[in-house]
This record gives C-alpha cells, structure tokens and sequence, in this order.
C-alpha cells in the first residue's frame, strides 16, 4: 500500500506542476482569492453535508468529531477539474483549469479516538482580464489589463474522541500560507510607454476548528446524527510591497522610471462561524441530511482593503442538502450493488458584495448555487473506493456590470483503506 501511495502522490504533484494557474474565474481577484471548499469529494457529491459526521463509506474532512469513528488507517487524494463559462450584458467567454484538491492520511488510535493531518488550498487566484475604450470609430483609445495569480495553501492536523457511547468532540489547527500577485496594466492610445502597478502580498496565520456529533441508534439498523463545528475567530497577516512604474509593452516588458515602490501591511479577519448539521440513515445501505452554515461579515485592512475598493463583505450563510444509496453493500454476485451513489445540492450567501459600476451604493450581493452527484467505486477486497462527483452550479449576476459565471466541476478522489498496525501473532 506504501508503493501505491507514494505513486499517487508523484502523480498529482506532477500535475501540479504543469497546471500554472489555479483558476480561471474573474472572482478569484477578490480579496485573498475565490475560497476553495475544504471538504472531500464524497461530501461534495452530496452538496457539501458533512457537519453531522461520516462512516466507513465516507472520510469526513469537514468535522474533526468524526475522526473519532475511523476503523482504519485512510489515505485520501483528490484533484479537480473546473470548467467555467462567463458572460456580462455583452460578452461570453470560457475557461477551464485543473488542481489537486487535498491529499490527507486519517489513522485510529484505539477503538474510541483518531487523528488526522494532510494539505489542502484554502484560495485560488487566477484571471486575465481586460478592457478596452474606444473612440466612435472603433478605434482603440485606451487599453487597461487586469492579472493575477498565487493562492493560499493550508495544513491541518486535528483528532477526536467519543467522549461517551455516541457522542464524539474533535479540534483541529490549521497553518494558512502563500502568496498573491496582482497587477494592472494601462496603455493610452499615442503614449509610448505604459503604466504598471503590481501588488504582492505573503499572507499566513493560524486558524482552528472545533466540532461534536452525536449518533443515536435506532430499531431496524436505522440511527441519527445530529452535528456542531465552530470556526473560532481567526487573523491572516499579509506582508507585501507595491510597484508603479513606466514600461515598454512588447514582445518583452521592459520597466523604466519607478512611479512609487513601497512596503505594505494588511489583514483578513474572519469572525466566529458556525455549522450545524442532521442526517438520517440506515447503517451500510442509505442516509440524507441537511447542513446549515452562518457567520457575521469578514473584516479587510491595510494593502488588502486598498486594492478592491469596490468590494464589501456582509453576513454569509449556506444550506446544503444530500445523501447516498448502496443497493447491497456486501454484494458478491454484482460489482455494481457495491457501488455508492451519492445526490445533493446547495445555496450559498457568500458574504462578497460588488460594485461593479463603480457608483455610489451600487453593491450587489454574489451568491451561488450548486447542483452535485457522484458515485464511489470499489476499488481491491477492502473498503477502499475511487470517488468520482460532477458538480453544475452558477454564481453572481451581469446586474451592475458584473459577470455571470457558470461552472462545471469534476472531481476525481481515490480513498485507501486498510490495517496498518495489527498485532503481531505468537505462535
């Protein structure tokens, strides 16, 4: 099982490699990047449910309650494929992008206790865009280019504990870095030399999580899990320079005189979160539930505030609604009654307001919503399964001159599970 892990691991660090942008999505310019969901590929197939715990079929990323209820060492690896299509009140465009999702190892510690550790993105920034005046004649009298890229990246350890029969508490830490570049360049029509301004900000800092759930045994195999995450209040520091200055736009930028170059400090605050979550089921053939999440506005200073001034933050809120289904999970006669399919979908405030035109009280609300399905395939003798979920969703508006961005997610998980430390015999 060592062999194959290390493997996978080559094989999505290769990936990695040769995908240079992260996204393609004109939001990713926003603050510290378009935030990536922190839960695996069996949670998003099933709309993001997750709060109320997982089981042997799914590896729950979401709650660390839930590592208290591993059975076996797991090892989990996911990448995404994303595929987007854009429009405002008059143009379209598409653009898709790939990138490895998370890579993690969830392993028990006796019969009522876990933990678990991996890396995984916390954002993504990845645009090109531009915009162009012209005069009655169609010809060109200014030209301005907006770009980014970079992205935050986390590790996370965490463990739980059933702290008696069914009921389970888990924390877990995360340590957030990276870096985010961001640049704009304008061109006026017989200026020779172009204008540049560019923005890099190194962002890091430490956030935590903490989570309980609760599973109640029903008659007929069938239980309820009612689950608790609490996001504490957590601080992003960001440390970074900024750049104005002539250049020669051509086949090779080449700067000239330096307009402004100067040090520069922010911070992304993020208040207290909270999720709540139920599901339904019977054991090792069926279970749904619904998820619930809120928290009060996000706070920006300094050098993040300052380069989207156009952007405001308000309370934020999700609902998500999903389950699975396995015909008969021990099946022998048929490879296809072991597989689990998994539904869902979610509505999502997410907190970001636009003022795309630029005037006075003209922010507008981004929201999403997302369609998702998915099945898991097994995968040897044991309970290790490849785990393929496609999500269909939209997101913002062309209201106030902003986009509409229309997505398609792919994504790809194989999940390994298997003894690690058995006991040794004596014959």
């Amino acid at each position: 099982m060592i062999k194959k892990i290390s493997i996978l691991v080559l094989v999505f660090i290769c990936m990695q490699g040769v995908s240079q942008k992260l996204n393609s999505s004109p939001y990713s310019s926003l603050g510290i990047g378009d935030l990536v969901s922190e839960r695996s590929v069996e949670e998003m197939s099933m709309g993001g449910v997750s709060t109320s715990g997982g089981d042997i079929f799914n590896f729950n990323l979401n709650n660390p309650a839930s590592f208290s209820s591993l059975i076996f060492t797991t090892f989990t690896i996911a990448g995404e494929n994303r595929a987007y299509s854009f429009k405002d009140v008059t143009n379209n465009d598409n653009s898709s992008n790939a990138f490895l999702s998370y890579v993690a190892i969830g392993i028990p510690i006796g019969p009522k206790g876990g933990f678990a550790f991996g890396l995984q993105p916390k954002s993504t920034t990845g645009y090109s865009i531009g915009n162009f005046i012209s005069d009655g004649n169609n010809e060109p009298l200014e030209t301005t280019l907006y770009e980014g890229n970079g992205g935050l990246n986390q590790v996370f350890l965490g463990g739980g504990y059933e702290i008696f029969k069914g009921f389970s508490l888990g924390i877990e830490g995360k340590y957030v870095f990276g870096n985010i570049e961001n640049s704009i360049v304008n061109q006026k029509k017989d200026v020779q030399l172009a204008t540049k301004y560019t923005s890099k900000s190194e962002i890091g800092g430490f956030t935590l999580e903490g989570g309980a759930i609760y599973h109640k045994k029903l008659k007929k195999n069938l239980f309820l899990n009612f689950g608790v995450k609490i996001g504490f209040e957590s601080n992003l520091d960001s440390d970074g320079s900024e750049y104005l200055y002539s250049v020669n736009v051509g086949a090779v930028e080449t700067p000239r005189d330096t307009i402004l170059s100067k040090q520069t400090k922010g911070s992304y605050k993020t208040p207290l979160s909270t999720s709540l979550g139920f599901s339904m089921g019977k054991t090792n053939k069926w279970s749904a539930g619904i998820d619930y999440s809120f928290r009060d506005a996000i706070k920006q200073s300094g050098s993040l505030n300052d380069f989207n001034p156009n952007l405001a933050y308000q309370n934020a809120s999700t609902v998500a609604v999903g389950g699975y289904f396995i015909p008969r999970y021990n099946s022998i006669s048929s490879y296809w009654e072991r597989v689990i399919y998994r539904w869902g979908f979610n509505v999502e405030q997410t907190g970001m307001m636009v003022n795309g035109q630029g005037g006075a009280n003209k922010f507008t609300p981004i929201d999403k919503l997302g369609i998702s399905f998915g099945v898991g395939l097994p995968v040897g003798a044991q309970l290790s399964r490849l785990n393929l979920g496609f999500e269909f969703g939209k997101r913002g508006t062309t209201d106030n001159g902003l986009v509409e961005e229309k997505f398609f997610n792919f994504r790809l998980g194989l999940t390994l599970s298997n003894k690690w430390f058995k006991p040794r015999r004596i014959n």
